[in-house]
């Protein structure tokens, strides 16, 4: 169990406003951002989904004063995976975005990594409990 550092709280909490708001607009905008984005519905709805459950669920971390490690480096890893694959997404051709497609896919790559980082910069901040 770690005692989670106010940075660690912070970015959580950042992370899960943002993962909450752009999960409403893929899961509740999928046409609309299926027109603009270039990326399928069938793609960006479920992932949508996931990001409004992802929310809540780093929201409760966000609010608790401590927490098992192994579920702080959880998200930092997933972040960071969510981050590479999104690239991937672009790179392997897995998708053909418009031009706004791929600013915003590379957007939320950069956005998400970042969070990764605050997140692994809290947890070192944070304190073991015996």
């Amino acid at each position: 169990m770690i005692a989670s550092s106010p940075f660690l709280r912070r970015a959580f909490a950042a992370d899960a406003v943002a993962s909450g708001a752009v999960g409403v607009l893929l899961a509740f905008g999928g046409a609309t951002l299926e027109s603009l984005t270039g990326l399928q519905a069938a793609l960006t709805e479920p992932a949508g989904y996931f990001l409004i459950a992802y929310a809540a669920f780093v929201g409760f971390l966000a609010a608790r004063a401590s927490l098992p490690g192994a579920v702080a480096w959880l998200v930092i890893v997933g972040n960071a995976i969510w981050a590479f694959e999104s690239l991937m997404l672009l790179a392997l051709g897995w998708a053909k975005p418009t031009p706004v497609g791929y600013a915003f896919v590379i957007g939320q790559a950069l956005a998400v990594a970042v969070f990764a980082e605050l997140q692994f910069m809290g947890l070192r901040r944070s304190a073991r409990l015996a």
